[in-house]
């Protein structure tokens, strides 16, 4: 359909008098569906990347296409328990809520089944609220119609769910001209959203047309500021956006030392992050922020040297147009480490590691989207309190951006300066902040929101945000905790091993079962039995 046609189809009105029984019934659908076209999604995925199923040098790239669709897939089953709540004549409620200050509240709202605690025993999920805290019924907003404009990095628009079942609203969703074929796959999924006149597609030439019809209610876009800021120019549609950004890492220096498998643990960690996807993940973690004067600083880089070398995969650089990024990194800092990990085995997987950058320079203005990390050693003493004051200030300042942000902080020092890292949580200005995480596990989680923090500041990151399926208001910020060497975090040290859990995932992300994760917990168990495969 062109722009005009795509807005002519959907009914806003049908659906956002469409009871929540029937809403119910059509997420129940659209999560059998799923699963009858898991394995033809799967397929596009690997024919968007030029993946092969069983291509072993490139199985951990296989792997994550097996998990293409689990951001929609998370948001259908939290969506699911929303509407079984609603048909009660319920609102879905929180884990619990904490006081914070006099205006800021703490949300609590993962995990929240026993499956939940039993994969995230140590994580917890909140939305920091400014204000009372209050939750809006779905089905009580006003309605009308959303156009969403799909990431290019990612081929499962999330934002459709959030459209249809949390806004009330009727979607057209206008795909990334990178995802055509996967999204084709993804409208045989929806089919009875579009035949009920819920949802309809628009051709990825028709974006233009399409966010310049008055029709619309809000836009949803996923993709470059630039972009973003053409759309606003172009329309006074309500504009929900996620950008992207240069979001720290904030290496807190510990009370003791750390021992050598936390330090590898961590290093794996942060390669695994910044590999992913060719380095296509607005939430990895791009700059990394010490304390000069941290004593194991030195054997930390060397570690993560190592990981990014030796212990982690090489993947592939992918993305348009990041090779000239990718090169424009390499032409400003021509003395950073241009590492080659499998020894450059895997097409397109150079690694650029920059130390010891400056703290205004290109590249801390500037987003890599590729495989580009650096390093920023503030001099501080390495002391928590006193580091984090500074780290936080260079992030907010400095930093392009207010995507993501995470702290990685031992469980001693922790405990012995809870308050200074509570406060840093609670100054830095970003949307996600995750503690002993990566980012992304904020955009992964629906009942957390993922969108910038940029109020009074340049557009960068976007603005509003997405998820929040509990529907409440005013969310400054999402954060995670989880613990310091936590079983649960996703470390790529094993291609073979990834490919395995990510199969197991992929279908507890459509379908949660006691099975899937059995399945998952048998294969990190034996993962220890098995040789590296790289």
């Amino acid at each position: 359909m062109n722009a005009k046609q795509a807005v002519d189809w959907v009914d806003p009105i049908k659906w956002q008098n469409t009871p929540a029984e029937k809403k119910l019934e059509f997420l129940k659908e659209i999560q059998q569906r799923m699963k009858t076209y898991q394995d033809e999604l799967f397929q596009a995925e690997l024919d968007m990347h030029g993946l092969k199923r069983d291509d072993d040098d490139k199985a951990h790239m296989v792997a994550l296409a097996m998990q293409g669709l689990a951001p929609i897939a998370t948001n259908v089953v939290a969506s699911i328990e929303v509407y079984e709540a609603l048909v009660k004549g319920e609102m879905p409620q929180p884990v619990k809520i904490e006081q914070v200050s006099d205006d800021l509240y703490d949300v609590h709202v993962f995990p929240r089944s026993a499956m939940d605690r039993m994969l995230h025993a140590d994580q917890t999920a909140i939305l920091r609220i400014k204000g009372e805290p209050v939750q809006t019924n779905p089905l009580e907003k006003e309605g009308g119609i959303i156009a969403i404009l799909g990431a290019g990095n990612f081929t499962a628009a999330f934002e459709m769910i959030r459209a249809l079942f949390i806004d009330n609203c009727t979607a057209i969703h206008k795909p990334h001209h990178v995802n055509v074929g996967v999204d084709a796959v993804w409208e045989k999924v929806f089919e009875p959203l579009v035949e009920y006149k819920a949802l309809s597609y628009c051709d990825p030439e028709s974006g233009r047309d399409l966010v310049k019809d008055e029709r619309l209610t809000k836009i949803y876009f996923t993709g470059g500021a630039p972009a973003a800021k053409a759309i606003m120019a172009s329309t006074d549609t309500e504009f929900i956006s996620e950008c992207g950004g240069n979001n720290p890492c904030i290496i807190v220096p510990g009370d003791r030392p750390w021992t050598e498998a936390e330090i590898e643990h961590h290093a794996e960690l942060l390669a695994t992050f910044g590999k992913l996807n060719g380095g296509a993940v607005c939430g990895r973690a791009q700059t990394l922020v010490t304390s000069k004067n941290w004593p194991q600083r030195r054997e930390f880089l060397d570690a993560l040297e190592l990981a990014i070398r030796e212990q982690t995969p090489g993947f592939t650089t992918w993305y348009p147009n990041v090779d000239k990024t990718f090169a424009a990194f390499r032409e400003a800092y021509p003395d950073a480490k241009l590492i080659q990990p499998e020894g450059g085995r895997i097409p397109n997987s150079d690694f650029l590691f920059i130390e010891d950058v400056e703290e205004d320079g290109f590249a801390v203005n500037n987003e890599a989207f590729c495989q580009v990390v650096g390093e920023v050693a503030l001099d501080t003493p390495a002391e928590a309190g006193a580091f984090l004051e500074k780290a936080v200030a260079f992030s907010n300042n400095n930093l392009l951006g207010t995507l993501g942000a995470c702290i990685v902080v031992d469980e001693d020092t922790l405990n012995n300066h809870r308050g200074a890292v509570e406060q840093a949580v609670t100054d830095l200005e970003y949307g996600g902040i995750a503690i002993n995480d990566m980012p992304p596990a904020v955009w992964l989680n629906p009942w957390l929101t993922w969108g910038g923090n940029e109020e009074g500041k340049e557009f960068v990151s976007g603005s509003g945000n997405f998820g929040n399926q509990l529907s409440f208001e005013n969310v400054e910020k999402s954060i995670i905790w989880s613990s310091f060497m936590s079983a649960g975090h996703l470390i790529a040290t094993q291609k073979h091993v990834l490919q395995d859990l990510s199969r197991h995932m992929s279908s507890f992300s459509i379908e949660p079962s006691w099975r899937e994760i059995g399945g998952m917990t048998l294969v990190a168990l034996t993962s220890r039995l098995r040789r590296k495969d790289f």
